[in-house]
């Protein structure tokens, strides 16, 4: 199988180098230089954004906006014009999900196969080969790229049609902003009350609290002060305004959804959109800095 990965950044650069080391033979490509010639000091065969895309099984892209896949499969490099009949293209990009049902009907009626799949575990686990996938096609294209699939991933899970593997990674990015909200709130509450972060996790962990937010970004990234996942909170803003529009699109007042993407904007100011994702939680946080245990007994009787 071969496969031309398009968007050399952290996550596309380091599932092309996974692939190239399980022996798929792997070409890639992205706009920018430094990513270009940092992929070839690790051994991966490059090309510029001014060569003829090459033929391939899969052109797999990893790319920040709906706006650049449609600039690649349309124009530059314009994989409709250059791709052999019956070669797939896999979006793993995180992109609106209108947009993608459309360029999913051009890359069908055009003669090619087309997947959407949106990843989850950050910069390491496409180095790991432990992603977990959202996959929106047809279960022919799914098997035909399997073994890909399975290099790339821990977990892959087809959850529909075309645009379906969008949608719910919309859906899965908005509860993650608002689990990193709500924990922070609940870890501050507690801090408040003289319960160090750590043990109100681990009781969190414990109980029908818990999530991802509780139980990896908050050890691995907030609570180490390592910030360093990988996902900007620009990216998660960007997710955020895409899940809002779906929901408007559907006719859907979702007046929770709607609280979290105008908190997520609230402090642009405080927290650029080049900072960790996870730093949404500091302010939140610093609530709770310099107080001691304030509940008494007589303040529960």
């Amino acid at each position: 199988m071969k496969i031309v990965v398009i968007g050399l950044g952290q996550m596309g650069g380091n599932m092309a180098l996974t692939l190239h080391a399980a022996g798929f033979e792997v070409l890639g490509t992205d706009v920018a230089e430094n990513a270009r010639n940092s992929m070839a000091s690790r051994g991966l065969a490059v090309i510029s954004p001014e060569d003829a895309l090459p033929a391939a099984d899969v052109y797999l892209l990893s790319l920040p906006t709906s706006a650049h896949v449609r600039e690649v499969i349309e124009s530059s490099p314009g994989i409709l014009r250059q791709a052999p009949m019956g070669s797939v293209i896999v979006d793993t990009s995180t992109s609106d999900p209108v947009v993608t049902r459309e360029l999913a009907g051009k890359v069908i009626e055009a003669g090619l196969a087309w997947l959407d799949a949106p990843v989850s575990g950050g910069p390491a686990g496409a180095a790991a080969g432990s992603l977990g996938m959202l996959l929106g096609g047809e279960e022919a294209t799914i098997e035909r790229v399997e073994p890909m699939l399975k290099v790339m991933s821990a977990r892959y899970t087809h959850v529909g049609a075309a645009g379906s593997g969008h949608v719910v990674k919309l859906a899965n990015n908005y509860l993650c902003a608002a689990h990193l909200l709500t924990t922070a709130e609940a870890v501050a509450l507690a801090q408040r009350a003289g319960v160090e972060p750590e043990a109100c996790l681990a009781g969190l962990n414990s109980g029908s609290g818990r999530s991802a937010v509780s139980e990896v970004n908050f050890p691995k990234w907030i609570i180490s002060d390592a910030f360093d996942s990988g996902f900007t909170t620009g990216l998660m803003r960007k997710d955020l305004r895409l899940a809002r529009d779906a929901a408007i699109g559907q006719g859907l007042s979702l007046d929770l959804l709607s609280q979290v993407v105008e908190r997520w904007h609230a402090e642009s100011d405080d927290l650029p959109d080049s900072a960790d994702f996870n730093h949404i939680t500091d302010a939140i946080l610093r609530l709770a800095e310099g107080n001691e245990a304030s509940f008494r007994q007589e303040d529960v009787q």
